[in-house]
Formats: structure tokens, C-alpha cells, sequence
């Protein structure tokens, strides 16, 4: 059984590669048996936890949390293994994993009426706080994720493939391959991913030792399939709730096919489609992202489910 503990810190060091004007956040302490995780707690208000994917950490929502952070209480954990968490070699970084050290943050933090956001791999990792604990969501908001088992997919079965062979790891682990080149390679607009920012991506992981949990994540795409199966079996569980969906179209990772199936699944959700916008809408359209969470907060929640084409700002 784990143990976990918040510790409220005013001391953590930060590295010195984080530009302080870009990420002005203190960070506090959640320690856990198999590490400890760092995460945002920022404004005051109802909560909104804004739960990140690969290769990515808080450092995502930095802009989100801004917008935000002076109508409601905006929480962004790094995930053990990334961003400013600990990296232990030989902690547990599967989806189920990483899904079980977030609830025990939001147990912990005793989280309620809370709005999600779920970005990538967030989304398996987010959805356990709305299936185990519903009475503490009021609101979803879903950010080019997903939650079901897709290794029979050809294009999911080829990526995972390469990613679980010696040469994949090598490039994960050697090369840190998942920020060098496949986060740029998801922008729909790259010229928004400046060197300055993309320096915050690939910081977090500066030897082969601190990338393994990109590799497993990646190595999950597919190989988590029963785990995804077991989420989607319940995905009912939404529907009583407030859903909006964000998605960027131009997303070459998840592309159209995993919006129809949101879509599909949740018809009562409110869409807002984001044209030339890839897998990261927080960094190529927040101002869009910071409008839908804006929206799923109670004050200003709208009861119609709308698609709407936005065309992000310059």
C-alpha cells in the first residue's frame, strides 16, 4: 500500500534553465513511495486540474494557468519521471501508474468540483479521478487525447513497434528523441515553438537515465491497451457531467478519427475545432484553450452543445 504526503514548499530549487518570466510558478512537493512529484497550485477559486502527456510537463499550461489563475485555483502535476519530478530509473511509469499517483494527489489535496483538462496521455492518466471519484468532477474539458485501446490501429501498431525495439530505445534514451524531434514534428504551426521554448521541453531530461519514462510512455501507446480497455468500458460515466472538447486539427498524431470517436461518444459535447492548430493547442492557440476552460467553469457554463470552427490568433 503507498504511502503519500504533501509537503507545502516554499524552497524548491528550481533549475536554472527555467526562464522565470515564462514559468513565474513556485512549485510544491507531493512525496510519494516512488518519488517525489512537483506541481503548480496557483489563484484561488474551483479547481482546475490540468493533467499533462508526453514528452511534456506543467510547463505546457504555463500560459493557461496565467489566463486563469485570477477567476479559479489552476493545479498542473508533473508526472514522476517528468518536468521537475523526481526520475528514479526504476520507478513504475505506466499510464495505470502515473493514474494512480494523480488521484492520490487530488484525495490529497481534497480536490472538489473539480473541471479536468486532458491533454494526450493525460487523458488515460486524468479519466480514473472521474471513474473512481465522480462526485468530485463537475466538468471535462478534453484537449486532443484519447482513452481506449488503439493497438490495432496499423499506424499506433508500426510507432509502438519501433518505439519497443533496441534501436527505439536507443533513440529515446540516447538521442531524447520524443522532444528533439516528435514534439516539433505534432505543431500544426511550428514557427510557435521558438528555441527559447523548446529548450523547456528537452531540459527536463538531460541524460539517458532521466529519459526512461518517455520511452515506457511511449512503449504504452499501445502496449496499455487492456488498461485503456477497462477506462472506455466506462466512459458512460461522462455523460451526466459537462464535456468540452478542443482539438487541433491539424494534429498528425491523433488525428481526425479520434475526434469522430469523442464525438460519437459523447454527443452532448460542446467542439471547438481548431484549424492549423496540431497536438499542442495550449502552445499554438491558448487564448482558444483558456476561452473552453473559461466556459466548463460554473459561472459561465453554457447549457448548448455547439461545433465551432475558431481560427487562433496570430
Amino acid at each position: 500500500m503507498d504511502s503519500f504526503s504533501v509537503v507545502r514548499s516554499e524552497a524548491v530549487a528550481l533549475p536554472t534553465w527555467i526562464d522565470r518570466a515564462a514559468y513565474p510558478f513556485n512549485p510544491e512537493s507531493f512525496v510519494t513511495t516512488d518519488g517525489t512529484m512537483r506541481f503548480v497550485d496557483e489563484g484561488e477559486g474551483l479547481p482546475v486540474l490540468l493533467v499533462h502527456g508526453t514528452p511534456s510537463w506543467s510547463f505546457e499550461w504555463r500560459t493557461i494557468i496565467s489566463g486563469l489563475r485570477g477567476e479559479a485555483r489552476c493545479i498542473a502535476p508533473d508526472h514522476l519521471g517528468f518536468g521537475l519530478s523526481d526520475k528514479p530509473p526504476l520507478a513504475p511509469y505506466a499510464p495505470a501508474d502515473h493514474a494512480r499517483r494523480l488521484l492520490a494527489l487530488v484525495r490529497h489535496l481534497d480536490l472538489r468540483d473539480l473541471t479536468l483538462v486532458l491533454h494526450d496521455f493525460g487523458g488515460p492518466i486524468g479519466l480514473p479521478v472521474l471513474l473512481d471519484e465522480p462526485s468530485r468532477v463537475r466538468s471535462i474539458v478534453l484537449v486532443n487525447t484519447w482513452a481506449w485501446p488503439h493497438g490495432q490501429d496499423r499506424r499506433v501498431a508500426r510507432v509502438s513497434r519501433i518505439i519497443q525495439s533496441p534501436f527505439g530505445r536507443w533513440l529515446y534514451q540516447r538521442w531524447n528523441a520524443s522532444p528533439r524531434w516528435l514534439l516539433p514534428s505534432v505543431f500544426g504551426q511550428r514557427s510557435k515553438l521558438t528555441r527559447a521554448i523548446h529548450r523547456h521541453y528537452l531540459a527536463p531530461f538531460p541524460n539517458p537515465q532521466s529519459r526512461r519514462s518517455l520511452w515506457v510512455l511511449g512503449c504504452e501507446l499501445a502496449g496499455s491497451d487492456p488498461y485503456y480497455a477497462q477506462l472506455w468500458a466506462r466512459h458512460g460515466r461522462l455523460e451526466p457531467r459537462p464535456v468540452s472538447i478542443v482539438w487541433g486539427l491539424s494534429d498528425p498524431a491523433f488525428g481526425p478519427s479520434y475526434l469522430e470517436t469523442w464525438k460519437t461518444a459523447l454527443p452532448h459535447a460542446s467542439i471547438t475545432a481548431l484549424p492549423n492548430v496540431g497536438h499542442f493547442p495550449q502552445e499554438e492557440a491558448p487564448d482558444e484553450v483558456i476561452q473552453v476552460i473559461r466556459a466548463a467553469l460554473p459561472s459561465t457554463s453554457a447549457s448548448d452543445s455547439t461545433v465551432k470552427a475558431v481560427r487562433p490568433s496570430s
